[in-house]
């Protein structure tokens, strides 16, 4: 199958015209944020299902924000992944076949050891990930800016889960990791990264500009993935501007 390209949908876009864009595009499949507008009870997944079918492109999602599965309160964590396990069934039923979920928390950092709270995280993606699989669904679990989990603390969530890993490079770099070093992480676990998030930067900021604007070396950091690697790649740019979409996708088609 190869490597698979699309982009994931920001606040203010409807998902049929995504869809339309994104075949207009050629593109390949569009990664639905299940937030907001698109919050799993506003969905009618037979609908969804059915308007990505008509445009010929495949569906993965961006699960909801903010649901703080690493919580050390235990009803607050339970909330939380009692809503993504619902979430995970939608996706399903509309016909994504994976998800993102941030690997974060946001409790009061000086109260709780780091440690106690990244085994609360994996044990729910572990929740998750066994899931996922009953419903022929991929769980990838993305790294957040901070020290809670960076990507070099992935191989940890490897090694416990059968969980897969989105890799955002914006978020990676504002972690300290440069092009050449995520091009090493994606060179010795990338048959567990099986998405990236294509997030370009100028800086080390979450900045999410279209693809090609900031310094990111691609180049670079997706040689490793050229010979027979069979993820997908999405554009993650902060905007709702399509023509920035459209220029994002021909110099990421360019570069492959």
């Amino acid at each position: 199958m190869g490597i698979r390209r699309g982009f994931v949908t920001q606040v203010g876009m409807e998902y049929h015209e995504a869809f339309g864009r994104a075949d207009e595009f050629g593109l390949d499949f569009v990664e639905l944020m299940l937030d907001g507008a698109h919050e799993r009870s506003r969905l009618d997944p037979e609908v969804v299902s059915e308007s990505a079918d008509a445009n010929g492109v495949d569906l993965a999602v961006h699960l909801p924000f903010a649901l703080d599965i690493a919580s050390p309160f235990e009803h607050v964590r339970e909330g939380a992944l009692r809503e993504l396990l619902a979430a995970i069934e939608t996706a399903a039923d509309c016909g994504a076949e994976k998800g993102v979920v941030h690997a974060s928390t946001s409790a009061f950092e000086p109260a709780w050891d780091h440690d106690g709270l990244r085994e609360h995280l994996i044990d729910s993606v572990r929740e998750l990930d066994s899931f996922a699989g009953e419903h022929d669904f991929e769980v990838c679990v993305e790294n957040v800016p901070g020290e809670f989990f960076p990507a070099e603390r992935f191989p940890n969530l490897f090694d416990a889960t059968g969980a897969s890993m989105t890799l955002d490079t914006g978020h990676a770099r504002m972690n300290g990791m440069d092009s050449n070093e995520m091009a090493d992480f994606l060179d010795a676990h990338g048959e567990r990264v099986t998405h990236l998030h294509l997030n370009d930067t100028r800086r080390a900021a979450d900045e999410h500009l279209p693809f090609g604007a900031g310094t990111l070396d691609f180049e670079t950091i997706l040689e490793p993935l050229r010979e027979d690697w069979t993820g997908t790649l999405s554009i993650e740019a902060f905007t709702l501007d399509w023509g920035y979409i459209e220029t994002s996708v021909e110099r990421l088609d360019a570069l492959l």
